[in-house]
């Protein structure tokens, strides 16, 4: 089964304001998305690190959304040496420190897809050859479609 990542910026998507036309689609992809991990046709991974910027999340109702996800994951993955070591590499590419978290995370998970609407991320993907970074739409598009 395919195995997926949905960085927080993903999980996120549906409560961004939906007045954008891409907001709006990448949020239609993301529920389309969640159809899917609801119905068991995709695999969901979750980490330490969503657990900790969602905790950050100074909405409540958002918050509290976002960590029913978790209910629907066969894998999480908390801090290992491992992790860490990917992370460190994924900033020497030029990601941010929670981006290179996630990401290793992913790798670490051995996931097909990590999903994501932040573009400094989507803009770097080509650098990650061990998992294919995308947004929603791209993976509607590609995967679903």
């Amino acid at each position: 089964k395919m195995k997926i990542y949905l960085d927080i910026c993903c999980f996120n998507r549906p409560f961004d304001d939906q007045s954008q036309i891409r907001i709006r689609l990448e949020a239609e992809a993301k529920l389309k998305i969640q159809e899917e991990i609801r119905s068991g046709n995709i695999q969901l991974v979750w980490s330490y690190i969503l657990d900790y910027e969602n905790g950050k999340n100074p909405f409540r109702e958002k918050k509290e959304q976002i960590i029913l996800w978790r209910k629907y994951t066969r894998q999480n993955v908390n801090e290992k040496p491992e992790i860490l070591e990917k992370a460190q590499t994924m900033r020497s590419k030029g990601f941010q420190k929670l981006d290179s978290l996630h990401i290793a995370c992913a790798l670490y998970m051995k996931c097909d897809y990590f999903l994501t609407t932040d573009d400094s991320i989507l803009n770097k993907a080509g650098l990650v050859k061990e998992v294919h970074i995308d947004d929603p739409i791209g993976f509607i598009k590609e995967v679903l479609s």
